[in-house]
């Protein structure tokens, strides 16, 4: 028998992937599976650091805008609700922004980079401009915003 083939494993005589857990090698196929069995990693699943850099130096693209969260939620808390608010918003417009730019934004990549870009974005401009039109005193005014509100209510 030849060498590294173990009798009653098939011989894959076709393009091979990775091994599977066991360590025999699966076949490629361009179809999707009918059960998944694992995860892909995301898009930018990599390290944002060399890999013998400490595990929050590898990381700090997501622990920037924890922090950025953080404060903003600490700063709402204390009753600077708009301060607070807004830097919540820029920390996800920072995130999209990150992921744009970086090539490897380990845990911050979640899905495609694309989809990352859009959901941070779209998120973090909606909670900025929900921040500067709330009540009362609002920053930002948007006339027709308050007419349809009272056509929808009455």
């Amino acid at each position: 028998m030849p060498d590294g083939v173990v009798e009653g494993e098939p011989t894959v005589r076709d393009a091979i992937s990775a091994p599977d857990a066991q360590g025999r090698p699966r076949r490629t196929t361009r179809r999707f599976p009918l059960f998944t069995r694992d995860t892909a990693r995301p898009e930018g699943g990599g390290r944002a650091a060399p890999g013998d850099a400490p595990a929050p130096a590898r990381q700090w693209p997501i622990l920037t805008v924890l922090a950025m969260v953080g404060l903003g939620l600490l700063l709402t808390a204390l009753d600077v609700f708009r301060a607070g608010t807004v830097l919540i918003g820029v920390a996800l417009i920072a995130g999209a922004v990150m992921r744009w730019i970086l090539p490897s934004v380990g845990m911050l990549a979640v899905r495609s980079r694309f989809t990352d870009m859009v959901t941070y974005g779209v998120l973090g401009v909606a909670i900025v401009l929900l921040a500067l039109m709330a009540q009362p005193g609002p920053v930002l005014v948007i006339p027709f915003l308050d007419d349809t509100l009272h056509f929808t209510v009455r």
